[in-house]
């Protein structure tokens, strides 16, 4: 899939959702919930034990169903395996300039975490799609339509701090999508297998990304 289609599907969609957990044992089986929830966009993070095999079982059992990426990504080393395993696009909680390089060179779209003015238009002229907010929950909305003042040509997604009660305020903030983790892939759920918990929840947020956007 080109970049410029992961892109779309990612900001038409609305949610990422962030996959981390202590086992991958079950991870597969998640991000097909999250799918049939209307959460199409995953990234699977490096957090996760032998999260280079869950990436390449998730494509294979999803196929193009689900726009499947690698979160916490951190060098061009790992950028790279984990585009061979079949990400999409990359991740990270920080701005290395090398990633993004590599996530263009070979066509991804790549999403680094920043946090202040500097570090957000830094990513941003570095090639950045989209930039990560991170730790979204310190500055809140308040924090992104600040910035989205002075920068409103930069494509934001707070992660960190969105859940139910704080997405729709994040999307009148100028959020062009969310970041969740968490609160979407519950980490209880999850240890319990309990998927239509998941699936439940990706409705819900898939629902609040509808209603925002049909209202506007």
């Amino acid at each position: 899939m080109s970049r410029d289609k992961t892109l779309r599907r990612i900001l038409d969609g609305g949610v990422v959702a962030v996959v981390r957990a202590e086992s991958g044992e079950s991870l597969v089986k998640v991000v097909e919930a999250l799918a049939d929830g209307g959460v199409t966009a995953a990234e699977i993070t490096f957090t996760v034990p032998d999260a280079l095999d869950v990436i390449r079982d998730a494509r294979k059992a999803l196929g193009d169903a689900v726009a499947l990426g690698a979160g916490t990504v951190l060098d061009p080393e790992t950028a790279r395996a984990a585009i061979l395993a079949g990400a999409e696009y990359l991740v990270s909680p920080t701005v290395n300039l090398d990633v993004i390089r590599l996530a263009r060179r070979y066509d991804k779209a790549v999403m680094p975490g920043a946090f202040t003015p500097t570090e957000i238009l830094t990513a941003w002229e570095a090639g950045a799609d989209v930039v990560k907010v991170f730790p979204a929950d310190v500055g809140g909305p308040g924090y992104l339509k600040a910035i989205r003042g002075p920068l409103p040509q930069i494509r934001l997604m707070p992660t960190g701090g969105v859940d139910l009660t704080t997405a729709a305020d994040f999307l009148k903030a100028g959020a062009c999508c969310l970041g969740v983790g968490g609160t979407l892939v519950e980490p209880k759920a999850v240890a319990a297998g309990d998927f239509a918990r998941v699936r439940d929840l990706a409705s819900q947020y898939a629902a609040i990304v509808r209603e925002f956007r049909a209202a506007r």
